[in-house]
């Protein structure tokens, strides 16, 4: 109980205090944003802030701070203090420094702010994998809620289900960004609040009555995660908590936002302060699941989903218990519409194609669609299948992760401003990366990978931190990045 309320207590001093510098660091000012230069009435257009952090969130706090942290919290109840403090000082300013970025260069997507700062050799490698694992979200996020949606209507409705969802995934996609995800994800944010707000008030009370709930049990340790099992809290914490930390997705997100801003001070609130929602999100549910596993010790390490539909059948009864599970259901839809429609915008991009009209735009998504429904048949063939799409999904999220703390750090050290902030936190992402590939294999439980020793695994991973984020400071000490207000383009020239 101590730790939870410890972390919960260091979010809000780490937005004040810690968001403070960071913000410094980054100075919003009152030049000229994006959706007022660039106004197409499509992708670019101002939407009031409230809205834009709704949107935000939404985008963001996918399924990982969920369905992630079920899983997360079998490394121990020492999770509620690396949530807090990894969302503060890696998923915060990883969002917030996208955000930022995409701001100052006219909205530009990830991509292409990876081309301008590392180069078009990583922006050719980077922008392959990118649309490889934005088709891979995709397919995550109308598979999990078309079966959480099937469990709530009963009977066989899943593919029901699916083509609904991807239905929904389309217009979102296609349509101008307030016509649809305008106007419907207030709603949507209104249910997620109100789910997220009843299972945390239910906890409490449950707790304050019994603090044995969210302590480890006997029971809970002899099962918990440890790396004797196999199961090393680095790095695979880090790949199984894919979005309540930090995540990589979030920077493919950030600049729909960023197009729709109409102040650059509003953009603290929005991409760090909304991070910081989620990760209460996150601090939520998996004390939701610790207090599941002290009490029915059998549900440790079986599927998520029926840990979930567990512990708001526990904590909350009757309309309440359906609520959350369907804010579980919307934390997923509105990260996938959103994922589609950033691929959309990444390839159009990438392309150089004209999103205003209609029919490019359909042209764009057409190939998508069809990868997604090849992604999707494959991983329903049977359980398997899906847990390598969830592992592959999870993993490819934090290298994207990596190169955006490597393209924010050759940003800030072009800009002769503090990269600290980004670095620290870049290079402890790669050695995770890094050392999860480097270890991973069959026999250590998990997808190919190339098995070497643990120890082995974290020395080259270092090594690789290392390299990676020296050549960053040499790359950012040759570029020069100006962004006058009064430019209507940043350039990047070498001195």
């Amino acid at each position: 109980m101590k730790l939870f309320i410890t972390g919960l207590f260091i979010l809000v001093l780490g937005y004040w205090l810690y968001g403070g510098i960071v913000k410094k660091i980054l100075a919003p000012d009152d030049r000229k944003t994006p959706a007022e230069k660039n106004y197409d009435g499509v992708d670019y257009l101002v939407l009031p802030n409230w809205k834009n952090m709704l949107i935000q969130l939404l985008n963001i706090a996918g399924i990982g701070p969920v369905i992630g942290v079920i899983s997360g919290i079998l490394f121990g109840d020492i999770v509620f203090i690396i949530i807090p403090v990894g969302c503060v000082l890696m998923g915060a300013v990883h969002d917030f420094v996208a955000g930022m970025m995409s701001i100052r260069h006219n909205g530009a997507n990830l991509t292409e702010l990876v081309r301008l700062t590392a180069g078009k050799h990583l922006y050719r490698i980077f922008s392959v994998f990118l649309v490889l694992a934005l088709l891979l979200v995709v397919a995550v996020f109308i598979n999990v809620p078309a079966r959480l949606s099937s469990g709530l209507i009963g009977g066989d409705t899943f593919y029901w289900c699916v083509g609904a969802i991807f239905i929904y995934y389309i217009c979102a996609t296609l349509f101008p960004v307030d016509k649809i995800i305008g106007k419907i994800y207030p709603i949507f944010g209104g249910l997620l609040l109100l789910g997220t707000g009843a299972l945390f008030a239910s906890l409490l009370i449950h707790a304050f009555k019994d603090p044995s709930l969210l302590l480890e049990s006997p029971e809970f340790r002899d099962k918990m995660f440890s790396a004797a099992k196999h199961k090393p809290i680095i790095p695979l914490l880090f790949v199984t908590i894919a979005c309540g930390i930090m995540s990589g997705f979030h920077a493919t997100q950030a600049p729909i936002v960023a197009r729709t801003i109409k102040h650059e001070k509003q953009a603290f609130g929005v991409f760090f302060g909304m991070m910081i929602v989620e990760g209460f999100i996150a601090m939520v549910w998996s004390a939701g699941a610790l207090a599941i596993y002290n009490m029915f010790p059998a549900l440790i390490g079986t599927n998520p989903n029926g840990v979930l539909a567990e512990i708001t059948n526990t904590f909350l009864a009757g309309n309440f218990s359906t609520v959350v599970v369907i804010s579980v259901i919307v934390l997923a839809i509105t990260s996938g519409d959103t994922a589609m429609r950033s691929l959309r915008l990444s390839l159009a991009e990438m392309f150089h194609i004209d999103q205003r009209p209609v029919l490019p735009r359909l042209l764009v998504v057409l190939p998508l669609i069809l990868a997604t429904l090849g992604l999707l048949i494959w991983s329903n063939q049977d359980g398997g299948s899906f847990q390598k799409l969830w592992t592959y999904f999870a993993w490819s999220n934090q290298v994207i992760a990596v190169f955006a703390l490597l393209a924010g750090s050759i940003w800030l050290f072009a800009l002769k401003k503090p990269a600290f902030i980004t670095v620290v936190p870049g290079m402890f992402i790669t050695f995770v990366v890094a050392s999860y590939i480097l270890w991973i294999s069959p026999a250590h439980g998990g997808p190919v990978g190339l098995g070497l020793e643990l120890s082995d695994a974290y020395m080259l991973a270092g090594f690789i931190a290392v390299v990676l984020f020296a050549w960053a400071r040499i790359r950012g000490n040759e570029l020069n990045i100006s962004c006058d207000q009064e430019e209507s383009q940043c350039q990047n020239r070498k001195k």
